[in-house]
């Protein structure tokens, strides 16, 4: 038996701890019928089968950001319309990982499909290759239909341009650049590699400087500073909210491959976040609070990256002391009203909904450390991939119909009420998801872990062919594909 890297020891830890399911403790054991893959492979063929038509190009685009168990679009909603690689639309995150499970899956279809999407966003006119600036949205033929505008694209997801989330831009760039480093084509990558370079120069000529520090959560397209909420009242976390990490994140991801040199600009932003003891804020543009789950993840994951580039181990022992850790405060460990909350993390004490791309982000923060403290602390590191495993198992129990569709949110707590929950349920999951997001973002982690963290063996099927089985800590073979890869 090969094991993954440092997989045998984790095992053996997680042997000797134990793995007994005790009340009101944070674990949901892997479902030998229904694994974490077969939930990914279900997301993915959602998205991929139900969810994609051609673009005037011949690409393919999304039929919608917000869609119901058989793919109808919700019209009514403001993502119902909407299309493109921004925020909840995520066309190039969704590509990216379509594409990178399909090639671990052995298929090619799907990777074919990705690159298609991938294409859409390249080449109709989402991405300004001269300036580096990227429009996140437009909106569909229905939606063009419906409002008959002057442009179909649009900065945000009101479907007006008054405003932008910087850090959301920025988020799409590093999509860009991490997708060109899993390609080999030399038309692609090059254009994705410059459009993430440019972007990252706009936001640095761009940006307004704010009271804190930190970066600004809005600002118009002209680069002035725009303090308002989505709705037109006075946002409180104009300057706090933990969006602004993945302009850190894109700074540093150039920065590490030789592309540009933003270690000044990335010294003085994480001092202002560690000054502050952590930026949590909403990182959702229509939330608002001071501590959302998600923000604690991507913290972790950005300063983790930081403290490499900038060599300091002091930010990396800052991500994991204040950031990874702030996750425990959002651990349900137990199943509420009725509900298979047991596992998952609630978004935040505003709207304690349970949102899965957050609960995803939080699994991938996980398995990073998990993998990061693998010699130095094995019992830790086991500790974590136990966390990491526990979200995404009981993120498997939320999908809905014959297709695939994963729900976007459980709602525990009826925060969005029983209309817009499956069979109308009083507290129950909601019956839409944003097919490239909350449908499918389990496929990240869950990618991470097969190669990273799983173990692995090689065994002879049936007529004599050899397969290899992925197997987590506790024994699962989590999938097997033919040996001969």
């Amino acid at each position: 038996m090969r094991k993954g890297a440092g997989g045998l020891l984790v095992a053996v830890v997680w042997a000797a701890i134990g793995t007994a399911a005790a009340d009101g403790e944070f674990y949901v054991p892997e479902n030998p019928r229904y694994t974490i893959v077969a939930s990914v492979v279900d997301s993915l063929r959602f998205t991929v089968d139900k969810t994609l038509r051609p673009c005037e190009k011949g690409h393919l685009a999304s039929i919608s950001s917000f869609v119901d168990p058989e793919a109808a679009i919700m019209g009514w909603h403001d993502f119902g319309y909407l299309e493109g690689p921004g925020w909840a639309a995520n066309a190039a995150g969704g590509a990216y990982e379509i594409y990178t499970f399909g090639r671990f899956l052995g298929r090619k279809e799907w990777q074919d499909k990705a690159l298609l999407i991938l294409d859409h966003v390249l080449d109709c006119g989402f991405i300004d290759e001269t300036t580096g600036f990227v429009t996140p949205y437009r909106l569909t033929p229905e939606g063009i239909a419906a409002k008959k505008p002057a442009n179909p694209f649009c900065l945000n997801y009101k479907h007006n341009n008054d405003w932008l989330c910087p850090g959301s831009m920025a988020k799409v760039a590093y999509q860009l650049l991490i997708f060109a480093d899993e390609l080999d084509d030399g038309r692609r990558a090059p254009r994705m590699r410059a459009a993430a370079a440019r972007c990252a120069e706009w936001l640095c000529a761009n940006l307004p400087a704010v009271e804190n520090g930190w970066f600004p959560r809005r600002i118009t397209r002209q680069g002035e500073l725009y303090r308002k909420s989505p709705d037109g009242g006075n946002d409180p976390f104009w300057q706090t909210s933990a969006d602004g990490l993945f302009i850190l994140q894109l700074w540093t991801g150039l920065t590490a491959r030789g592309a540009a040199d933003h270690r000044e600009r990335i010294t003085a932003k994480t001092e202002a976040f560690m000054g502050a003891g952590g930026i949590f804020g909403s990182i959702n543009h229509d939330t608002y609070d001071a501590h959302e789950n998600v923000a604690y993840a991507v913290a972790f994951r950005v300063l983790r990256e930081v403290g490499r580039v900038l060599a300091r181990p002091d930010i990396v022992q800052f991500a994991r002391a204040r950031c990874l850790a702030g996750l425990e405060q959002f651990k349900m460990r137990e199943d509420r009203n009725g509900v298979a909350t047991k596992g998952l993390l609630y978004m935040e004490k505003s709207w304690p909904t349970s949102y899965l791309w957050e609960n995803a982000e939080a699994a991938l923060a996980f398995f990073e450390c998990a993998h990061d403290l693998r010699a130095a602390d094995a019992a830790k590191s086991a500790a974590l991939v136990r966390d990491g495993l526990t979200i995404l198992r009981a993120a498997a129990k939320h999908h809905h119909g014959p297709h695939g569709f994963l729900t976007e949110g459980v709602d525990w707590s009826n925060h969005v009420s029983e209309k817009h929950h499956i069979d109308g349920a009083f507290y129950g999951d909601i019956k839409y998801t944003e097919p490239f997001l909350n449908n499918q973002h389990i496929a990240e982690p869950t990618l991470f872990y097969l190669k990273r963290l799983a173990a692995t063996r090689v065994v002879e099927a049936e007529g004599g062919a050899k397969k290899t089985e992925w197997i987590d800590a506790e024994g699962n073979v989590l999938v097997a594909l033919p040996a001969a890869r």
